[in-house]
């Protein structure tokens, strides 16, 4: 088997969106779907069986939710890559997918091209969010920026008293001092490996930090980081 083959799980409750979504894939030289799950009890037990390296997960199933499954599969797995493709696109599941690990966040209104790219991307340890799923997670950086900086600023900025999505983001985790350092580093234009040796740290505990730090600030992709981290580097991270 080629190793450079993408391993796929489905994880959808809608038959013929499974197949459908099995189809395409099947006509990629570089994916394989090996296997289908009908609800989030069987894709969990399918990223134990299969460890596959990505999971195309939708969020509303029986059993198990998507966000419940992403959540534990993340957890056991975390070199697996969670692609959420869902029709909802509310704030709240949005920001309870990308907390729970979800590397991608696609509607399914997106072209066939852009959830072939989405995957490919995910095997090169990038992350992507649909044009207005982006925008949803830039908003709560903003707040988020803003809250950690000045809290009383955060009504003033337009953004209301809570974050959107009315989740419990005013508690965000912050950022600890070795991700701080790091992130600065990304701003100033490093790779990871000139992170690493920089950090003294191995490079797949540079990745993995980066990873968390994204989550942690809601950006979806390491050159938005990056910008972001710039943009904002007159804030005082915590």
């Amino acid at each position: 088997m080629n190793s450079q083959v993408i391993r796929i799980v489905i994880a959808e409750d809608q038959l013929l969106v499974r197949r459908g979504a099995t189809i395409l894939l099947s006509m990629e030289s570089d994916m394989e779907v090996v296997g289908q799950a009908r609800n989030g009890v069987e894709a969990v037990e399918l990223a134990d069986l299969l460890l596959p390296d990505v999971i195309l997960m939708d969020l509303h199933m029986p059993l198990k939710g998507g966000v419940a499954a992403t959540r534990e599969i993340t957890k056991a797995h975390p070199t697996t890559q969670i692609l959420v493709l869902t029709t909802l696109d509310d704030d709240e599941t949005v920001f309870e997918a990308v907390r729970a690990g979800a590397q991608a966040y696609l509607l399914k209104d997106a072209s066939e091209a852009e959830l072939l790219d989405t995957i490919r991307a995910l095997r090169r340890g990038e992350s992507q969010l649909t044009p207005p799923i982006a925008r949803k997670v830039m908003d709560q950086f903003r707040w988020l920026t803003i809250a950690q900086t000045d809290p009383e600023d955060a009504g003033s900025a337009g953004l209301g008293v809570s974050a959107p999505g009315q989740g419990d983001h005013c508690n965000a985790e912050p950022l600890s001092d070795e991700e701080a350092k790091l992130l600065e580093l990304i701003s100033e234009g490093m790779t990871n490996r000139q992170i690493a040796v920089t950090m003294s740290l191995a490079e797949g505990t540079v990745k993995t930090c980066i990873g968390r730090i994204m989550v942690k600030l809601h950006a979806n992709t390491r050159t938005e980081l990056a910008k972001l981290s710039t943009r904002n580097a007159r804030s005082e991270w915590p």
